[in-house]
């Protein structure tokens, strides 16, 4: 990391050299009728310069080189005007829109989402705001294509085209979220969207710029603590909000400044709620009993985060520095331990004791720090653009707490470094990058699982396009050195410390290189229609979890083996031979329209993917008398045994949305998804694949203050299942906004109530380990004021 700062620097000193007398460039924007267009951004291509529109749609921007010029405002196409020190007087003309532009911080070259040839969504603004909610799975399960793994409420992660946990990379401004949702679903992402700015999603295989743990797709939340443009002027926001459901309260503020180039960011967040309630179920415990509950226990949430960050912003130099610290206890639904029956974990992921008042619910405690760094540089270059450096530390810590005592710990400290170089190279613009990633995981307690381990990436990528006319093409490749480093203890798994602790410990060491290419294209084939089509080759080595892991996973209720172990007269033996990297190929076929009234999207996407990792049903069971024994062995208790294994599967599925809006106040839209996940080899479904959806939403503005919204989703029965798996029944919940915008001076205020699950539908989700336990919550009405300055 030191000589890539030294390399930067030295680069920076010589291109700093060069001098050039700045021009002041001038020009107007408008619509398709002529009319002004007020507040439209004005942004350098690879420099921080952007200026704003004033009511005749003026603007004036200094120029030092040649370069191009960014437009963008809401609700109209994006344009790019090439320009020179000598222009001046430019016009330009922007087209409306149906479907909301947006720049994807993802995409790396600075496109809008409508230019983007993979499938991306973007949340911000008021609509993330009123979407948001405790996880990350929750807040984006409604976008099509997406899902969650729903752990309960607080502990949900986002499942992409039926791929989740290591397929599916969550970001932080650019950089890994490193925390230890990616290991099991009980452990929530460590991503808060209250702060954020938006957050992106990428459907879709996205490893070239950020590694195999991208094969499924990426979430990337976007927030502002490093400043990238000047704060002229002190701004801020402050939320509350309450929820019925769980009794929660959330609390939110946010504070912005500058002076003479240097800004500072201050933004904290603090929730807190009780069990959530549902609908009236029945639960079967494993006694035969039925129980009849209108709530899902030990679901509580108690969570603060703060965030503090700086920056210098200058013509060419963009240097910052952040810091984040995150505290949050929540419980864990279906993981209660009752310590006087140790053999009564059910296979389902509930566990019940013989008298259920003895079991003791378990809640983990979450604490993250995260330091992030920025370096940036414009050059006055004709092929180099700008050289950018990211840099991150996260010390992520996660308890679980039984009997008020550390049952296990879960530790991941995690150094990552990226260097991109933008470029112009003749008609092609793209970029160079060098991607670091030190993850050191360990874990100690009754559910380790997973041995400790360091695995560390090194990889070079390349990204460029080149625009043909109508038609723009994208290839890229990257190749990246995967290893990973542990000791493995040379028995089959035993809470016995003794036997532990006397073992025969391996080092073993394993290293992959895993090779990643695309080519894609998007065509413009008539103003205001696109269709795009890409083509990519992925290859992802395993996780330690799904290649090391030996021992019980309480929190679904089964024992894990890893893809390095061997079954032998009921014992596990460690001989990690022959592991293949996981190597999918991917089709995309993407179809647009984002002009006048109505507008769409819908992709196509078959994914073939060779040596496909995933937990089958071995048919034994573990219990810590007997060990690994067949499941008809007579014995009353056990819990079922999976490994992980590979074989060749494909996934292939639809998903789209439309709008169409009716006049100036109403505006509909229709959204759905469908997927098929299935084994190629003897026709079996892969396991918790998402059920089918499809949706509609109203939206309505009634005045310059009133906005409504009323959507409906319909989740399909879920039956192609394996032969552990029962049937998911279908559901559809109905949910309510209504917005009033107050004005108060200088306060823009928004008091806001949503109604969620309207007609109190009772709904499991069939990709939740609990689905059975823990239903989605009932009726649910949220009450909140916004207020910014």
């Amino acid at each position: 990391m030191t000589k890539l700062t030294l390399i930067s620097s030295a680069i920076f000193s010589v291109l700093c050299s060069h001098s050039a007398l700045a021009a002041t460039v001038n020009g107007k924007v408008t619509d398709e009728k002529n009319q002004p267009i007020e507040n439209a951004t004005i942004h350098v291509h690879g420099k921080s310069q952007s200026v704003k529109t004033n009511k005749l749609g003026e603007f004036a921007i200094e120029l030092d080189a040649s370069g191009q010029l960014h437009i963008s405002k809401d609700n109209y196409s994006d344009s790019r005007i090439t320009v020179t020190e000598s222009s001046n007087n430019i016009a330009i003309a922007l087209k409306p829109t149906s479907i909301e532009t947006v720049v994807v911080f993802a995409s790396a070259l600075h496109k809008s989402s409508l230019e983007m040839i993979s499938p991306v969504n973007v949340l911000s603004g008021d609509e993330l705001r009123n979407k948001s909610k405790p996880t990350l799975g929750e807040t984006l399960k409604g976008l099509p294509g997406v899902n969650a793994s729903y752990f309960g409420p607080v502990s949900s992660s986002p499942i992409i085209r039926g791929l989740d946990g290591p397929r599916v990379k969550i970001m932080q401004n650019g950089l890994d979220s490193s925390d230890a949702s990616r290991i099991g679903p009980d452990h929530a992402t460590s991503s808060d969207s209250l702060a954020a700015e938006q957050i992106e999603v990428l459907r879709g295989p996205s490893t070239l710029l950020y590694g195999s743990g991208a094969i499924g797709g990426v979430v990337n939340v976007v927030d502002n603590r490093i400043p990238t443009s000047n704060i002229d002027e002190l701004t801020g926001a402050v939320e509350y909000s309450h929820d019925s459901v769980s009794n929660a309260n959330t609390y939110a503020a946010k504070l912005e400044t500058g002076y003479n180039n240097f800004n500072f960011h201050f933004d904290g967040t603090k929730r807190s709620g009780d069990d959530y309630q549902t609908p009236r179920f029945n639960q079967l415990h494993e006694d035969g009993d039925v129980e009849s509950k209108d709530s899902v226990e030990n679901t509580f949430i108690d969570s603060e985060t703060v965030n503090f960050g700086t920056s210098y912003v200058g013509e060419h130099l963009t240097v910052g520095f952040s810091y984040g610290k995150i505290k949050t206890d929540y419980g864990i639904p279906g993981h209660e331990h009752d310590h006087g029956h140790e053999h009564d974990h059910a296979a389902d992921g509930d566990a019940h004791s013989d008298e259920a008042h003895e079991e003791t619910p378990v809640f983990a405690q979450l604490e993250q720090d995260r330091w992030q760094g920025l370096l940036s540089y414009a050059l006055h270059n004709n092929w180099i653009e700008t050289i950018n450096l990211r840099l991150g530390y996260t010390d992520y810590l996660h308890s679980e707490i039984e009997n008020g005592e550390i049952g296990t710990t879960f530790k991941n400290k995690t150094t990552e470094a990226r260097l991109n170089i933008e470029h112009k190279l003749a008609d092609w613009h793209g970029m160079v990058g060098y991607h670091y990633s030190d993850s050191d995981y360990d874990a100690n307690g009754e559910e380790a699982f997973t041995p400790a381990s360091v695995t560390t990436t090194n990889a070079l990528y390349l990204l460029e396009e080149r625009e043909f006319g109508d038609v723009t093409i994208e290839l890229g490749a990257r190749v990246e050195d995967y290893k990973i480093k542990s000791q493995i203890a040379a028995h089959q798994h035993s809470h016995d410390d003794t036997q532990t602790s006397n073992a025969e410990v391996l080092a073993y060491t394993k290293s992959f290189t895993n090779l990643s290419a695309s080519m894609g294209a998007i065509w413009q084939y008539t103003p205001g229609y696109s269709m795009a089509m890409s083509l990519s080759h992925s290859e992802r080595a395993p996780l330690s979890a799904e290649l090391l892991s030996n021992g019980l996973h309480i929190a679904t209720g089964t024992y894990e083996l890893g893809l390095g172990y061997h079954i032998e007269d009921g014992e596990a033996h460690f001989e990690p031979e022959n592991i293949k990297q996981e190597t999918s190929t991917n089709i995309d076929l993407g179809f647009r329209r984002f002009s006048g009234d109505f507008g769409y999207s819908v992709n196509f996407f078959y994914n073939d993917i060779k040596n496909f990792y995933f937990q089958e049903n071995t048919g034994l069971v573990f219990d810590e008398e007997h060990g690994l024994e067949a499941a008809d062995n007579g014995h009353d208790h056990g819990v079922a045994v999976y490994q992980f294994t590979s074989k060749d599967a494909e996934l292939y599925g639809l998903e789209f949305d439309a709008h169409y809006k009716v006049n100036a106040s109403t505006l509909v839209k229709v959204f759905g998804d469908s997927t098929r996940a299935k084994l190629k080899q003897d026709d079996e479904n892969l396991p918790r694949i998402p059920a089918n959806k499809l949706g509609s939403e109203l939206q309505y503005t009634l005045g310059n203050n009133w906005q409504f919204a009323l959507t409906g989703t319909h989740y399909f029965s879920q039956t192609d299942i394996t032969a552990y798996e029962t049937k998911t029944d279908g559901y559809t919940l109905f949910d309510a906004q209504a917005n009033y915008q107050l004005d108060l001076g200088n306060l823009d205020t928004q008091l806001y109530i949503n109604v969620d699950n309207i007609t109190d539908e009772l709904g499991f989700v069939h990709s939740s380990f609990i689905k059975d336990t823990a239903p989605l919550p009932g009726r649910n009405f949220r009450f909140g004021i916004r207020g910014y300055f």
